[in-house]
């Protein structure tokens, strides 16, 4: 991600303090690493991952995993406490169905209301935020509705969504690149079929949503979602928002809108006095040329992360 100019990223169900320890000690390269640790799911929900046959649930808190399966107000406070007690910077839910999981429906809602503003509550106590996966308008809104700040998907929102959004102030992270890729490679990187043959029922919603956000002035910022073999399809989240939104508008939405989000708001994101030394050379101008950020190895000349040099190439 570093050697793509990534100097700060978002990690919303997996990655944990160890990781983010071991980049800022310098043990591994890496951009700084943002994390929220598993993200909550109902039983049966998209973090489920048990198949319908499977009965076993293995919760134990050093396995690895992406999320962790609470039901009810007094298990989601516990779980959001665990994932803050670790450092977190923020708690995602799973709000509906997805692609992924294998027993639910995308055009499913999950979690009830009460469970929803418990962990806001929870959150909000740790002077953090809670991002919410979900496809349809239904799960999005709810999601709104009860507080939760930042809204991952969203293929499947309608105008009563972006009119909650102006409402709350939330963000909006359209993740294009993960449809394009599992639509491409899922079946080859493990995807069952039934799970594959979900990717089309969001793939093409997900330009319609993104240019509803974008004609409301929604605060938009950058993600992809991609899964294992998947993230070196990182960069073509930006031409694929190109065809919405303009190339500055794309590349507000990694640097300054990210920031604002992370609450590092003048931190990151900007050249500036007191702001951390997170600098890119590119060989051109990607306002003029957006592509040239997705070949990294032609057009990346320099990667500056906190004032240290992790590559150059400059002649």
């Amino acid at each position: 991600m570093l050697d793509r100019g990534f100097t700060t990223v978002r990690d919303v169900a997996g990655a944990d303090f160890g990781l983010a320890a071991a980049v800022e000690e310098g043990l591994l390269p890496g951009p700084r690493l943002v994390f929220g640790g598993k993200a909550l799911s109902q039983t049966g929900g998209h973090g489920d991952l048990r198949r319908a046959g499977r009965v076993a649930l293995d919760q134990h808190p050093c396995r690895p995993a992406m999320t962790v399966v609470a039901d009810g107000v007094p298990e989601v406070r516990r779980a959001a406490r665990e994932q803050l007690r670790t450092g977190a910077h923020h708690v995602k839910v799973m709000l509906s169905g997805g692609i992924a999981s294998p027993t639910d429906r995308i055009d499913s809602v999950q979690y009830s209301m009460e469970e929803l503003r418990a962990v806001v509550e929870e959150a909000e106590a740790a002077n953090r935020y809670v991002t919410g996966h979900a496809y349809t308008a239904a799960a999005v809104n709810r999601g709104l509705e009860a507080g939760v700040r930042c809204i991952e998907h969203g293929n499947l929102m309608d105008d009563g969504s972006v009119a909650l959004f102006r409402q709350t102030g939330a963000f909006y992270v359209p993740t294009l690149a993960t449809y394009a890729a599992l639509a491409e490679e899922g079946r080859a990187h493990g995807f069952p079929a039934d799970q594959h043959r979900k990717v089309f029922e969001v793939l093409d919603a997900g330009l319609r949503a993104l240019e509803l956000a974008h004609r409301a002035g929604l605060p938009i910022a950058y993600g992809t979602d991609l899964l294992g073999g998947m993230h070196r399809r990182q960069l073509t989240e930006l031409t694929l928002r190109a065809e919405v939104q303009p190339a500055a508008d794309v590349l507000r939405s990694a640097t300054t809108v990210a920031a604002r989000l992370l609450g590092l708001e003048g931190r990151i994101g900007v050249v500036a006095p007191g702001a951390s030394a997170d600098l890119l050379v590119v060989d051109g101008n990607p306002l003029e040329r957006l592509a040239l950020l997705t070949r990294p190895e032609r057009h990346l000349r320099l990667v500056m992360r906190a004032g240290a040099v992790h590559h150059q190439a400059l002649g």
